[in-house]
């Protein structure tokens, strides 16, 4: 008895298994059937009213093409085919006033929900964004701004927004890091530059010194030997010198930081300096500023620029020094 039940639950269980296979491979058959027979044929039919499809790449480039002659006259329809023939041209987010985005939220406006407009936009947000993306990445940040704020006019909560914000953000901060870099290299090279020839004016000054020192000797040594026995004469008063003051004839204006210009940030630093024989200055150091290190370097830069005609003595060209308030005004 207990023999005959275990081979009908086996004989139970190995039927039960074929049936299930059964059952697993239609309900896949049927997935496979929606997706080719209702999901994709709908996606296809949005995407053609959208101008495009689903697969294809979405590009941004500007295209030469003229813009409707007026388009806040046209009716739905007209706006729905304008925008189908910029997504054809692959005219998705430009150029500004003649692309898919502009047309769809235009008639969105004459016809609030329009399924047609509503769609399109939500299919193609993704590939738009990969254009504005593209536009960030080539640093054309004025066109990158506008195509997102576009973006966020068809749809504001989307997080891809948030993306593309932060990217523009970063590659905003890059530049100004890397023109920083690039001055700081010019002032090193320019330091550099300057320090050789000083070096050689100091040397050829010091030849030209020496020359004279060295013709004098043999005279003043014959001088010495004959006034031995002379009574020295009372020596009259030197004549006061005559000094000239150094003139500025050349000004380089400060740059004004990015970061103290987007925080609408004034100042101003006082620095002293050094002007050489040759009128070029140098010894250039922060005396004062307020707010203290943000406009310092733009200052230091500026005065290591400037040119004079350097101070005399006599007539004779001499080194000076000097102090400046430089003022950082956003009016100018």
């Amino acid at each position: 008895m207990d023999t005959r039940s275990s081979s009908r639950r086996a004989h139970a269980r190995g039927a039960i298994r074929p049936i299930t296979l059964a059952v697993l491979i239609i309900i896949g058959l049927l997935a496979a059937a929606s997706w080719f027979l209702i999901i994709q044929p709908h996606q296809e039919l949005v995407m053609q009213d959208a101008g495009g499809h689903p697969s294809t790449p979405v590009s941004t480039d500007q295209v030469a093409v003229a813009p409707p002659a007026n388009v806040e006259a046209m009716d739905v329809n007209q706006l729905l085919a304008e925008a189908r023939r910029a997504m054809n041209e692959h005219r998705v987010l430009a150029p500004a006033g003649n692309n898919a985005f502009e047309f769809y939220l235009k008639a969105l406006e004459k016809q609030p929900g329009n399924p047609v407009a509503t769609d399109a936009l939500r299919e193609t947000f993704p590939f738009a964004a990969t254009g504005a993306e593209q536009a960030i990445n080539a640093r054309d940040f004025n066109e990158a701004q506008r195509e997102i704020e576009l973006l966020a006019k068809a749809d504001p909560a989307n997080y891809t927004l948030t993306i593309l914000r932060s990217k523009l953000d970063a590659q905003r901060k890059l530049l100004d890091k890397e023109q920083q870099q690039a001055l700081e290299q010019q002032r090193q090279q320019l330091a550099a530059e300057k320090a050789a020839a000083e070096k050689a004016a100091a040397e050829k000054l010091a030849q030209q010194q020496a020359a004279p020192q060295s013709a004098a000797q043999p005279a003043a040594k014959t001088a010495a030997s004959e006034s031995k026995s002379e009574v020295a004469a009372t020596s009259a008063p030197a004549a006061a010198p005559v000094l000239t003051e150094p003139v500025l004839i050349k000004a380089v204006q400060p740059r004004y930081p990015t970061l103290a210009r987007r925080s609408n940030q004034e100042g101003w630093v006082i620095v002293s300096y050094n002007i050489d024989t040759e009128g070029n200055v140098n010894n250039v150091r922060v005396v004062d500023a307020q707010p203290r290190h943000l406009f310092d370097r733009e200052a230091t830069d500026a005065v290591e620029r400037w040119k004079f005609k350097p101070a005399t003595r006599n007539g004779v060209p001499v080194e000076a020094s000097r102090q400046q308030r430089i003022v950082f005004k956003l009016n100018q």
